[in-house]
């Protein structure tokens, strides 16, 4: 892919569309939509404001993999509705939202947008395989932090980050990056795995914060040089340090698989480019009258045919 590819974390943003546009906006038949319109109105704003060349919507085929899990128990376990023997787990999602997903999905097909999800992985290790696959710019549109790690400069490579809605974005890139964590984006998985993440139940090293984390790389530059240093008696450690990172050797040396985003997920042949005209226009006919997309609809199509 040349030209600029816009990414989108597509769960973070109908989640962010779920609660930032009221439940009154519903379909004729009085069924929910405001996850769908608030979505289409996202994205509309997004071609608007980023023209990019190619789209992806980012799916989660399973949102928290076995093999993660395996390394980390405790991976997401506290967001699970429903352990099931075979596929994914199923999620806590709200009543109303549930609903909301297939249709998200047909609009985005009849639209021509690609949709990408893969058996086995998370939208985040498809945003990261189609990242190290582009030739050009990369915008990744996602709530999420942990996306961070993606950030480079070099490569042209930021996240956009929705402060409110997506009309205003937190431009990150690795100055961003460096004044609010004190690492690029290289480093931030690291300082992600040492801090922990209770929003993922990731535990993180106990003692071990944010800033203090950041200092570490700061001194030593990555995980496996911290490590270096713990068996190092010279390396400047406080007793405290050096006790908890080496009590925390069996999380630290899984923990690494775990934050990092695959950046070789098998990929589907799928046609990236921004649409200009609908991919089935009968079919977004029906799904526009069924469940009432109105200007929501009318707008991003105005604004990819322009």
């Amino acid at each position: 892919m040349t030209g600029r590819l816009l990414l989108l974390d597509t769960a973070s943003l109908y989640f962010r569309a779920y609660f930032g546009v009221p439940e009154s906006v519903r379909a004729p038949d009085g069924t929910p939509v405001n996850a769908v319109r608030g979505l289409l109105d996202f994205i509309d704003r997004l071609v608007r404001d980023h023209r990019p060349d190619h789209l992806v919507a980012c799916m989660d085929a399973d949102w928290r993999p076995h093999w993660r899990v395996e390394l980390i128990p405790s991976y997401k376990a506290h967001r699970v509705a429903e352990e099931r023997p075979s596929g994914p787990d199923e999620e806590e999602v709200p009543d109303t939202l549930s609903p909301q997903v297939p249709v998200i999905e047909d609009v985005l097909d009849a639209l021509g947008v690609a949709r990408v999800g893969v058996p086995g992985y998370e939208a985040d290790d498809v945003i990261g395989t189609f990242t190290a696959r582009a030739a050009g710019p990369v915008d990744i549109v996602t709530g999420d932090r942990d996306l961070y790690q993606l950030v480079d400069d070099a490569r042209g490579v930021r996240v956009l980050y929705p402060l409110k809605g997506v009309g205003t974005l937190q431009l990150t890139d690795e100055a961003v990056l460096r004044e609010k964590y004190g690492v690029g984006g290289r480093g931030y998985a690291d300082l992600a795995l040492l801090r922990g993440d209770p929003s993922d139940g990731l535990p993180g090293v106990p003692g071990i914060g944010e800033k203090t984390a950041a200092r570490l790389l700061a001194e030593f530059g990555d995980l496996a040089g911290i490590m270096a240093a713990v068996d190092d008696p010279k390396a400047k450690l406080t007793p405290s340090q050096r006790k908890r990172l080496d009590e925390a050797r069996p999380y630290l040396a899984v923990a690494p698989k775990v934050v990092r985003v695959a950046g070789d997920v098998p990929l589907p042949e799928v046609d990236t480019a921004l649409p200009h005209a609908p991919r089935d226009p009968a079919a977004l006919d029906r799904l526009a009258e069924r469940w009432g997309l109105g200007g929501s609809l009318r707008r991003l199509l105005d604004t990819l045919t322009a």
